[in-house]
């Protein structure tokens, strides 16, 4: 009966494995994968909108302030009635976020 132990080595004992390559390349994608969904979630706590979403369309109110603004800025109506078109929406120019203001 022989005894002698003998040593084996996997057939890639002279480099490294044939997956190696794959294997890296699959922990590079994942971890920038993972730094994308961080930064992405930071983002959008912050308030952020991601690109792909469309503008929120403007609320009517928002629209006829923005109507009201432009009509005296090209000087269809008197400064009067723009004061009382303006308080008739709830709306003092100047004090709150106007037409052009970002909320």
């Amino acid at each position: 009966m022989d005894t002698t132990i003998t040593a084996t080595a996997p057939h890639w004992a002279d480099g490294p494995p044939p997956f190696a390559p794959l294997g890296a390349l699959m922990l590079c994608l994942l971890t920038a994968l993972a730094v994308g969904a961080l930064l992405f979630t930071l983002a959008r706590r912050r308030g952020h909108r991601p690109p792909w979403a469309a503008h929120r369309p403007e609320g009517p109110e928002q629209q006829a302030r923005r109507t009201l603004a432009d009509r005296f800025a090209r000087g269809d109506i008197t400064v009067e009635e723009f004061l009382e078109r303006a308080s008739a929406l709830n709306w003092t120019p100047g004090a709150d976020s106007g037409p052009g203001a970002r909320p």
